[in-house]
């Protein structure tokens, strides 16, 4: 059994990539491994502020958010990480964006999340799959960064309206994707 952090970063309740998620989710638990959710999309994180005090009151941040007090527990507990967003300008939402920012207080504070497995679910409005060009190479650099093993990929075009992805196969292929961890 595996703990699995998927880390959702809409703040769209019930969207499409919320969708993706619950997919993922219902294929990992359905395989034995042990899921947790934390919706980066809906809890205030507060940016990085570079001041490089990480881990020095003993929590990730100095800084008293959600990231320092819920989630980086839940990032260094995972022995897999699943990040399932909605594509906004190119790359992750805002609010992602400084969970992920934050995780800089890892490697200030020397701390191990090296050798995760991780999972990229993300779909867009846009029909065009060079949407995610910037994105995609993002989620690489920080999976080499990290020292993460990218175990896949699923991106899904075309999709903006609450349910749209329902259409699609994508929601069989993420419950695949959970099943395979």
């Amino acid at each position: 059994m595996k703990n699995i952090l998927i880390l959702t970063g809409s703040p769209r309740v019930g969207g499409n990539s919320d969708l993706m998620a619950d997919a993922f989710q219902k294929g990992a638990e359905s395989a034995g491994h042990k899921v947790i959710r934390y919706e980066a999309g809906r809890n205030a994180i507060l940016p990085c502020r570079a001041c490089e005090s990480c881990f020095s009151n003993g929590k990730a941040c100095v800084w008293d958010d959600r990231f320092s007090n819920e989630l980086a527990p839940l990032i260094e507990e995972a022995d897999v990480i699943v990040l399932a967003t909605p594509l906004y300008w190119f790359t992750f939402p805002a609010q992602l964006k400084a969970a992920i920012d934050k995780m800089y207080s890892f490697i200030i504070g020397e701390r191990n999340i090296a050798d995760k497995e991780a999972f990229l679910l993300i779909c867009a409005e846009d029909t065009d799959s060079h949407c995610y060009d910037g994105v995609l190479r993002s989620y690489e650099l920080i999976t080499d960064y990290c020292k993460w093993h990218d175990r896949g990929k699923l991106t899904v075009t075309g999709v903006s309206g609450k349910g749209e992805i329902l259409n699609t196969d994508a929601l069989q292929k993420a419950e695949k994707m959970g099943q395979s961890v």
